[in-house]
This record gives C-alpha cells, structure tokens and sequence, in this order.
C-alpha cells in the first residue's frame, strides 16, 4: 500500500513540473506611452517600448502592426536571448488631435495567448500658435 501511495505521489509530482511553464516569455516596462499633449513640430513622434525575455528560451518577435498607416512600428531583427532586453520603435507621424493607437506584436512568447501582445499609445498633438512680428510690436507698452 505505501508503495503504491508512493508512486502516485511520484507521479503527481512529475506531471506538476511538466506543466511548469518553459520557453519564452516576454514582459514589458509598460504596454501603454502616453505622449501627453505635445505640439506637431516640437516632438518627433518616436517612442520606445521596452521588454524583457523573462523565459528560459530566446524569444522572436515575428511581426509588429499597427492599427493605421500613421503610425509605423519596427521590430528586433534578433532573437532576444533570455534574461535580455529588446525594443519596439513606433514612430507616430504626429497629425494633430487625439492619439488612439494599437501595435499588435506577434512572437513565440508562452506567456501570452497565441504570443499575441498588444501595446496603445495615446495623448493629443496641437499645432503651436504663432504670433507675427506685427503682432508682437502691437503687444509691446508704447513709451
């Protein structure tokens, strides 16, 4: 009977350090940039989303989307080893009015559903308002 009890428990505990997840995993210092309120011509556009492969297999990122033509993603060409840091560029092409945007990233990461991440970006771009030469002598204390 103690045998037998034994080799249940050997068993049971196998399977449970089977199902332990393995691979790749991929962990991000934030999944949403807020731009803020920035103004077209004073901000590139450009953002960076940081990540970690926080598994025990390299992680390949196969493909980055966005939601619009606005905004262009680029991607590691590299695998990124695990314990290593990788990056997604996104260059928004700063329009004004709201930013509501979606990148989709697509990797082998077992610790998202399908590998499937999907990082936002939001804020509001104004356009500055400039004021003439003429306009600012108006605006000057006469003596």
């Amino acid at each position: 009977m103690m045998r037998k009890l034994l080799g249940l428990f050997a068993i049971v505990l196998m399977s449970a350090s089977g199902m332990a997840q393995t691979g790749p995993k991929i962990e991000f210092k934030a999944e949403t940039i807020d731009y803020g309120t920035v103004s077209k011509g004073d901000d590139t556009g450009l953002r960076v989303f940081e990540f970690t492969n926080t598994g025990d297999q390299e992680l390949v990122i196969s493909d980055v989307k966005s939601s619009c033509g606005c905004t262009v993603p680029s991607k590691p060409t590299e695998p990124i080893q695990p314990g290593k840091t990788g990056k997604i560029e996104v260059q928004y092409n700063m329009n004004p009015g709201q930013i509501s945007k979606t990148i989709t990233v697509t990797s082998n990461a077992k610790n998202k559903e399908e590998g499937i991440i999907l990082l936002k970006i939001k804020g509001n771009v104004i356009v500055k308002e400039e004021v003439s030469p003429l306009e600012k002598k108006k605006t000057l204390p006469s003596s």
